[in-house]
This record gives C-alpha cells, structure tokens and sequence, in this order.
C-alpha cells in the first residue's frame, strides 16, 4: 500500500455535526429573510429535497455543490413562501465553519498513516474553496498530500473520474491505494470499480445490507491503521 485516500461528510467529519451546521443555516436564513417558520420543519424538507437532487446526480457531470444546494433550498422555499438570500453560500460556508465536528480519532489516524509512509489524501463530492475552508478551519489542511474535489474532477462519484485524477496526483496504482468512505454505493462501488481497496466506515452498523459492496467494514476510523499494517505486510 502506497496511498489511502478520504471522503470528506460523514468519514472525517460526523453526520450529527452535519446536521447540526444545515439546522443552523436554515435558522439564519429564517432570520436574515424575517419569515416565522419552524426551522427544524424547514431543515427536513431542505434534506429531503437535497438527498433528492444529490441521488440523482450521482455519478453525473458535476454541478457546483452552492448550486444544487440553492436549488434545494429554493424549492423549500418556494412552497414555504419565502426567498432565497442573495448570500446564502456565504452563510453556508460560516455555519460549516462554526458547527462541523471531527470524528474524534480523525486526527490520530491521518498522523499515523502518515507515519507508514503512505500518501493521505482526500476525494470528495465538494466544491474547492468549501473543502478548503472547512479543512483549515478544522486545522487539518495541511495535514494532506492531496485533495480532489468533484468541481475539479468534473463529475461526481462514483464516476471514475474523480479517483483516477486521485491516483495520478499521488503517482500511485489504483491496487496500492485505499478508498475509505461512508457510503456503500458512492464511496465503495466507485473507488473498487477502478481498482483500489474499499473501506466503508459505518460506526453502528446500520449499512449492513449494504456491506457487501465494500472490501471492509470499520467502526472506527482507527481500525484502519491495522488493516493498512497487514496489507503492506502482504
């Protein structure tokens, strides 16, 4: 093994915390836009309609994530009565800021693979200056070799694209690299389809009729540290 690769939104960072950041947009846009509306009512539907959008973009021609996530949000408000803020990205990308969360071995388990020698990078359905922000603010930036991004790449996972520009940028085969991500479909099917190993991290187990897309199945992030150990000693 040579390189181990990172999604982003439910791998490094915790889904609860996710959650946590689009209640908290939702709440500000109510407020910027002065509507009396149940924000956690709101919230459910902006989800609804993003999972919508995203699940129907899977593996497509990439959009930028501000304007899918705008047209979720509109669609919202538009049977809500309501507009849109003109700074809604801007509000966006200050929530994420303020409210993502690290897994808490996140940190440790980037450090130690980086003591292996291996290249850590991170591929991710996410437009490049979000990503960026959100890395620097959680002070993990420049903790990766490369980050590669579905605007740069032009195509959203699981579409190969976004992998195999991966690969290149660490000038590594896609059998010595790992893929480790939280979604079976996404994450697991797009990186084994070109040729690299699959790690789906799933903390309670709930993706089980799903696992069989995956090479391993891990409930913690450092659990991967001791199966990247016994591939390299293969």
């Amino acid at each position: 093994m040579k390189a181990v690769f990172f999604d982003f939104v439910g791998t490094l960072i915790t889904k609860e915390g996710e959650n946590e950041t689009h209640l908290n947009i939702i709440r500000e846009v109510l407020k910027r836009t002065g509507v009396v509306l149940n924000p956690e009512e709101i919230w459910k539907r902006y989800e609804e309609e993003s999972s919508k959008l995203f699940s129907e973009l899977a593996g497509r021609e990439a959009q930028k994530i501000r304007d899918v996530d705008t047209e979720a949000l509109r669609r919202v408000a538009e049977h809500y009565g309501f507009s849109v803020p003109e700074e809604f990205w801007e509000i966006s990308l200050e929530m994420h800021a303020k409210y993502g969360k690290l897994f808490p071995d996140a940190i440790e388990t980037i450090k130690g693979l980086k003591e292996l020698g291996l290249h850590v990078g991170i591929i991710t359905d996410s437009d490049d200056d979000y990503i960026e922000a959100h890395l620097k603010v959680l002070g993990i930036y420049d903790l990766f070799d490369s980050i590669t991004t579905s605007e740069e790449a032009g195509y959203f996972k699981p579409h190969p694209k976004p992998f195999q520009l991966a690969l290149g940028k660490a000038e590594v085969k896609a059998e010595e690299a790992i893929y480790v991500g939280d979604n079976p479909a996404k994450d697991c099917v797009g990186a084994k389809n070109v040729g690299m190993i699959s790690i789906l991290l799933d903390p309670i187990g709930q993706k089980r009729e799903l696992w069989g897309n995956c090479d391993f199945i891990v409930s913690r992030l450092s659990d991967i540290i001791d199966i990247v150990k016994g591939l390299m000693e293969k």
